[in-house]
């Protein structure tokens, strides 16, 4: 049974990561509000990770940062504080929580950090100036890391295309939007939440002990492809 600290797995991608784990391994989940379950392997801290300080956890193999946002504006209407939130929730909060839990962490079996960017870090697309600077933030934190702790502690990070959480609803608000967004992705979907937890359950496992400092794009063929 692993010791796996999820920030953010009240909702969302987070959620999806919470529920696949349960069952085997013992779940310390930080977030603002609690998920909407019960386990007895789950033990729920309410936190604001940016604001609060963050539980002491006594043993820990796996720590997954979760939070993210989608801040679509053209540049003329973003504003400083809007790349500054961004980058605060998506790069200050990880490195706050890699800070605090990475001596704990070191302890661990086969331990790892799974980071999220997004397929705008590398796919230039309008309106996301703000979110793909900070995820290109993520992307470098782990390249980084990933040379740093090599000996130690594995640490990758997936990189998404859309996905249907709570966080994109407003872009896949109705048929006609999910529909379009489905025909701009080559292999004709786009994700699910639990799709991504799949990736990061292996990412975590002993067949990815060979695998750190890599960016894994979940993408549909929209980075990748040109048909």
């Amino acid at each position: 049974m692993k010791n796996i600290v999820i920030i953010g797995g009240s909702k969302g991608i987070g959620n999806a990561i919470l529920l696949q784990q349960l069952e085997n391994n013992m779940v310390y989940n930080i977030s603002r509000n609690a998920p909407e379950i019960t386990h007895a392997n789950l033990k729920h801290f309410s936190v604001d990770v940016l604001q609060d300080a963050l539980p002491e956890i006594e043993a820990i193999d796996t720590l997954i940062y979760c939070p993210g946002s989608i801040n679509l504006k053209p540049i003329g209407s973003l504003t400083i504080e809007d790349f500054r939130n961004d980058f605060e929730i998506n790069v200050i909060g990880a490195v706050k929580s890699i800070q605090k839990y990475l001596p704990v962490l070191k302890k661990g079996t086969n331990p790892s950090i799974i980071l999220f960017s997004t397929v705008a870090a590398k796919l230039g697309m309008p309106f996301h100036a703000s979110i793909a600077t900070a995820k290109a933030g993520v992307e470098g934190l782990v390249k980084s890391l990933g040379a740093e702790l090599a000996s130690v502690v594995r640490i990758n990070a997936i990189a998404p295309t859309i996905t249907e959480t709570s966080l994109s609803a407003n872009i896949l608000r109705n048929d006609r939007m999910k529909e379009n967004m489905i025909e701009r992705h080559p292999m004709k979907g786009y994700l699910k939440p639990e799709e991504v937890a799949n990736l990061a359950n292996f990412l975590i496992s002993e067949n990815a002990k060979s695998i750190s400092g890599q960016v894994f794009e979940m993408d549909y063929g929209i980075v990748t492809f040109k048909i």
